[in-house]
């Protein structure tokens, strides 16, 4: 069985693009050597990346339209006695208000998943909300996102690893980065040393975005190289950071209604309907769009608020 090291992470934030690795990323404080391999070899004791790193929110620009933005020219903030050859993963403890702080791995073929990823629709990430759109890509907002993605180190449900991200951020912002790095592991046989951190802005519940940095050990980043920071955001939609409530932009706002719909039921209710405030937390969802697209997946009017 591979043995998880979990240590304290301090939240960090940077951004972060394809590019080359020239110069040498600034110093940071390194924690102790931890033997943290697949298998948990006792003999074989290796530095591991820190959870933490140089970047400030202040220094991140305002999202344009792109999925994500490049941090620090591209180049990670790894020291060279991080990028060790060596694979093994880590998470920070989640802090006093449950979310998640950095993950680090050092991705290789022995950490991938040979089996398919198991139901994680148990974790409740800080923020979680499970709010509908019609016109998002399945209708849901929010994804539990993996910090390090489940084809790189078979993270299932792990709490310490999955925060509640736009599925704009998941798909276009992470993803592609993520298959980045399984096509080159897969193809070389190499190693890539790789850290994601989400980045709160004071005590809100939902994540600014995640930083995301990597490099290629073996070819000393030739393989692979970016830091990149993916932004938590959806177009169209308007997000309160501080408690995951969202709504509709002003644009997109004349065009949509809102219900409150109890999953159990299958009810769906007006937003200020005495009944809706009765259901359940686990059993509501909140959706944004017509009435006619829930008739017709088989949802009910309530009958008291007739919406």
């Amino acid at each position: 069985m591979r043995k998880t090291v979990i240590l304290t992470a301090a939240v960090i934030l940077v951004f972060v693009c394809l590019c080359g690795c020239a110069k040498e990323a600034p110093s940071f404080a390194v924690p102790d050597p931890v033997i943290v391999l697949p298998g948990g070899d006792p003999a074989a004791a290796v530095i591991p990346a820190s959870l933490h790193t140089p970047f400030s929110l202040d220094t991140l620009p305002e999202y344009d339209g792109s999925p994500c933005a490049v941090v620090n020219g591209g180049v990670p903030y790894f020291t060279m006695n991080e990028k060790v050859a060596t694979s093994y993963e880590y998470y920070s403890r989640l802090d006093k208000d449950g979310r998640c702080g950095a993950a680090v791995a050092c991705i290789g073929a022995d950490l991938m998943p040979v089996e398919s990823r198991d139901y994680i629709g148990l974790v409740r990430p800080s923020g979680w909300r499970s709010d509908r759109y019609e016109f998002i890509e399945n209708e849901y907002l929010y994804n539990r996102c993996h910090l390090i993605g489940f084809q790189l180190a078979g993270e299932n449900a792990n709490e310490k690893n999955l925060i509640t991200g736009t599925r704009y951020m998941n798909i276009d912002g992470m993803l592609p980065y993520e298959n980045l790095i399984a096509d080159y592991v897969k193809n070389t046989g190499n190693h890539v040393l790789y850290r994601v951190t989400p980045v709160f802005e004071g005590e809100d519940v939902i994540a600014r975005g995640v930083l995301m940095e990597a490099y290629s050990t073996e070819d000393h980043g030739e393989g692979v190289c970016f830091c990149v920071f993916a932004y938590n955001v959806q177009p169209y939609i308007v997000i309160n950071y501080a408690t995951g409530e969202s709504r509709p932009d002003e644009g997109m706002a004349e065009l949509l209604s809102g219900y409150v719909i109890n999953v159990r039921s299958r009810k769906f209710h007006k937003l200020t309907c005495k009944y809706a405030i009765l259901i359940r937390e686990e059993n509501v969802e909140f959706y944004h769009g017509s009435r006619d697209f829930l008739i017709e997946r088989g949802y009910k009017a309530c009958g008291y608020c007739r919406p």
